[in-house]
This record gives C-alpha cells, sequence and structure tokens, in this order.
C-alpha cells in the first residue's frame, strides 16, 4: 500500500490569519508529503515486503524506531494536527469540556497548561492531550514520538517544530 498525501478538511487559505497560506503550503504541501514521499520509498526498497501492507499505526509499532518509523510517525501525527485545527475556532462542548473541568479545572486553566507544556518542547516535537486510562493528561513527545506507542488516545495535538517559534 503506498501512503498518500491526506486531503485537509478545509480549504488551504482557511487558517488565516492564524497561519498563512505560505506557512500551511510548506508545513503541509513540502514538509508533510516529504515525510509520505520517503516513507513510500523506504517501504519500496525495503526486504521485508510484508511493510508494504502495513498501515502507519502498524508501522510506528513494529518499526519503534528509525527512518522508517521517523516518516510513518510524522504522516500519522501530521494528519491528526490538520483535523485538530478549525477554521474560524471551535470550543469543546459535552463530555469532553465536563472531562476538560473535571482534570484541569476549566477550560482556561487546560489551555493555559496546554500552552505552558507546548512551551517547554525544545526543537521538534508535540504537545498532546490524551486520555491515559481513565484520565486526561497533557504530554510533549519529541520529535516524530506518538502517545499511541505508550497505550495513550491522542485527542489534541499541536506541532511544535523549531522553526514556529
Amino acid at each position: 500500500m503506498a501512503f498518500l498525501l491526506p486531503e485537509l478538511p478545509y480549504d488551504r487559505s482557511a487558517l488565516a490569519p492564524h497561519m498563512s497560506l505560505e506557512t500551511l503550503d510548506y508545513h503541509y504541501g513540502k514538509h508533510h508529503n516529504t515525510y509520505v514521499t520517503k516513507a513510500n520509498e523506504a517501504i519500496k526498497n525495503t526486504a521485508d515486503a510484508s511493510l508494504s501492507n502495513a498501515d502507519l499505526p502498524e508501522l510506528m509499532i513494529r518499526e519503534r524506531e528509525g527512518f522508517l518509523f521517523n516518516q510513518a510517525a510524522q504522516i500519522w501525527n501530521h494528519t491528526f494536527f490538520w483535523h485538530c485545527l478549525t477554521p474560524g475556532g471551535s470550543s469543546p462542548t459535552g463530555e469532553l469540556i465536563r472531562e476538560l473541568d473535571r482534570y484541569f479545572g476549566s477550560l482556561e486553566e487546560f489551555k493555559q497548561q496546554f500552552s505552558d507544556a507546548a512551551q517547554k518542547v525544545f526543537g521538534a516535537g508535540w504537545t498532546w492531550l490524551v486520555i491515559d486510562g481513565n484520565s486526561l493528561k497533557i504530554v510533549n513527545t519529541p520529535n516524530a514520538e506518538n502517545p499511541l506507542l505508550n497505550g495513550q488516545t491522542p485527542l489534541l495535538t499541536v506541532d511544535m517544530w523549531e522553526h514556529a517559534y
């Protein structure tokens, strides 16, 4: 199975002025697309034919580190990231807002803690809101690391790439 650059869930200019078309084209069109291209090349050139039938989470779990892991994990992370962004913004509702209130005290306190955690990422990495067992947590991962590898379920992420700040 060849990986494809997934379509964005909105128009490329829809995130402006928070993310410019130029930034999105660079990060999605070049950066994310490069992970897709390199993952496909690596799978094509491997002696392990079973990798060509693996999906991204399976590749991440099987590889756990190294070049192919980095490409697969960055494809998954970036695809998830694009779906965490909403043109015009939005606020959580229902069970999610109740759980944010329960674990962080309020939506405002969650935002502050999430922002504080993200600012502690050095170089390139990710800040995530995850379900860990029966609780919500904010976790940072370096480079291409992903909470799925630790049995956590990602709910939200922000990409802290070194050129972003």
